[in-house]
C-alpha cells in the first residue's frame, strides 16, 4: 500500500493551497519491508518559499536523515511467513520518532527488546536497534528522523562501530 501524500503551499496572494496530491514518489522495496520515502529537508529551520523548489526524496538509499535536516518515511513490514526478514543491527545519529500505524512489531535493543502496536511511539535516541515482525499479519510504521550528534562521552563509546551518517 503506497502512502499519499499532500503538500501545501503558498498561491501568489497568500493563501494556503494544495501543491501536489499523490503517491509518494519513490518507494524502496528491500527484503521484507517497502520504505514510503514521504519528505525530506537539507536543513533545520528549512526556507519555506510558496512552493518546493524541487522533490525533496530520492530514489537513492539512506537510513538516516541528511546532515541537519529530517526525513520522514512509512515502513511496511511483512511477517516472516510472508517474506519478512529482521533488520540488521544498525544506528544513526538522530533522533527518531517512530510510530505504530497498523499491527506489531518488536524493537529489539542490544540488552532486551519490547513489542509495539498500533499508537506506541518509540522515540530512538542514536541506539543500536532492529526490528522485526513477529506477528502473522503486515505492520506499518511511520517514521520521523532529524539529525542530531552524540555527546563527547557517548562518542568515545561508539568508537569503533559502523555507525551511518
Amino acid at each position: 500500500m503506497t502512502t499519499r501524500r499532500i503538500v501545501t503551499g503558498h498561491a501568489a496572494d497568500g493563501r494556503s493551497v494544495i501543491v501536489a496530491d499523490g503517491p509518494v514518489p519513490h518507494v524502496r522495496v528491500l527484503p521484507g519491508a517497502s520504505f514510503d520515502e514521504v519528505w525530506s529537508t537539507d536543513a533545520t529551520p528549512e526556507a519555506i518559499g510558496p512552493v518546493p523548489a524541487s522533490e525533496p526524496t530520492s530514489a537513492a538509499p539512506r537510513i538516516g536523515p541528511p546532515p541537519a535536516g529530517s526525513v520522514i518515511r512509512v515502513i511496511d513490514f511483512l511477517p516472516a511467513a510472508a517474506g519478512g526478514v529482521r533488520s540488521p543491527m544498525h544506528r544513526t545519529r538522530s533522533i527518531d520518532y517512530g510510530i505504530v500505524l497498523e499491527g506489531e512489531m518488536v524493537l529489539i535493543l542490544s540488552d532486551g527488546e519490547t513489542v509495539l502496536r498500533p499508537g506506541d511511539v518509540v522515540v530512538q535516541r542514536g541506539t543500536d536497534h532492529a526490528w522485526e515482525n513477529r506477528s502473522e499479519h503486515p505492520a506499518r510504521m511511520a517514521f520521523v528522523l532529524i539529525d542530531a550528534s552524540f555527546d563527547a562521552d557517548l562518542e568515545a563509546l561508539t568508537t569503533g562501530q559502523e555507525l551511518t551518517p
